[in-house]
């Protein structure tokens, strides 16, 4: 395995840099530690202006970008740590969350942090969210990253994600503090940078090699900054005023789907959630533009798509019944 310090904090090169590893080493497996100023990072199919309070963050300066994988809203700050993992998905078992999840665990384990995985893409310990996840596909290669909330601050998380009720069960929504935990609470000797470099040490043992980026690629790195990642475009662009809306949370995930509907054709879609889509959602946006609002028709011109990647497990009845039932 190879180590590469991307050598900035700036969410937007953060990201690119982790696209630019996918898309461009085609071999081996890399490993990432890395830590952003303040950021909200919104999931790839997720609406911004219905996960994060925007005005809250333009006033304490909290960037707000969108990731290129599915999944939650998430704060970062330069007290959390982020890991990537970009390896093989030569086939289903390469691509398993717990294939990725499990070193980590145990790495927090060696350390003294009682961490479990629980759910779909979660590490708890306590019982308090210590970490989430998230998976892309791209040629062949996959890209694994998650959060690890060594010292959060809960006041900035409280103030900016608008947490989703219907991920809690009871007759009360609890807030977005009361449901994560901090690794520091387990270690409370360490600093941040003892943290890392423990967690560094741990999924890289004696085996890892130090690699980086030669200047041509962190140019490259760089244009992927600022043309996609630091794009207006890309993180609120993505979502629009629609005819029609509906959203239902499934065992997979929430998912919401917005139609625009003249004449009895769909001529604008849109598809939004925390579902752990591996895939971009375009190919299906393709499709239902065009189609006629019935669900035969619907049913016809997403039967042969990869709905498993790009709805991250939501299936095709289950798209069907979203829009029709």
């Amino acid at each position: 395995m190879k180590y590469l310090e991307t050598g900035s904090f700036e969410p937007e090169f953060n990201l690119a840099f982790e696209e630019y590893v996918l898309e461009h080493r085609r071999g081996g497996e890399y490993l990432m530690l890395w830590q952003n100023v303040p950021t909200v990072v919104i999931g790839l199919n997720q609406n911004a202006m219905a996960e994060v309070n925007l005005e809250a963050a333009a006033a304490l300066g909290v960037r707000v970008v969108r990731r290129a994988t599915g999944g939650g809203a998430v704060y970062h700050d330069l007290d959390n740590l982020n890991y990537s993992i970009i390896a093989g998905a030569e086939d289903a078992a390469s691509l398993s969350l717990r294939r990725f999840m499990e070193p980590v665990r145990d790495a927090l384990r060696a350390l003294g942090v009682p961490a479990e995985i629980n759910g779909r893409n979660d590490l708890t310990a306590g019982g308090l969210k210590i970490s989430g996840t998230a998976q892309r596909i791209s040629g062949g290669r996959v890209l694994h990253h998650g959060t690890l909330l060594f010292r959060a601050d809960l006041d900035a998380m409280s103030a900016l994600l608008r947490p989703d009720e219907g991920k809690f069960s009871g007759k009360a929504a609890k807030s977005v503090r009361s449901r994560v935990g901090q690794i520091s609470s387990w270690l409370p000797d360490y600093s941040g940078a003892q943290f890392k470099a423990a967690m560094l040490d741990y999924l890289g043992g004696a085996l890892i090699t130090r690699d980086s980026l030669s200047g041509a690629e962190l140019g490259e790195v760089r244009r992927i900054a600022r043309e996609k990642y630091a794009s207006s475009d890309w993180t609120l662009g993505r979502t629009a005023d629609f005819g029609f809306t509906n959203s239902r949370r499934f065992p997979a995930g929430k998912m919401e789907i917005a139609l625009e509907v003249g004449r009895g054709l769909i001529i604008n879609a849109g598809i939004s959630g925390d579902f752990l889509a591996v895939l971009p959602p375009e190919e299906l946006i393709s499709a239902l533009i065009g189609c006629r609002f019935t669900k035969r028709d619907v049913e016809e011109a997403v039967r042969d798509l990869p709905l498993e990647g790009i709805l991250g497990g939501i299936s095709r009845e289950e798209l069907l019944s979203l829009i029709f039932d």
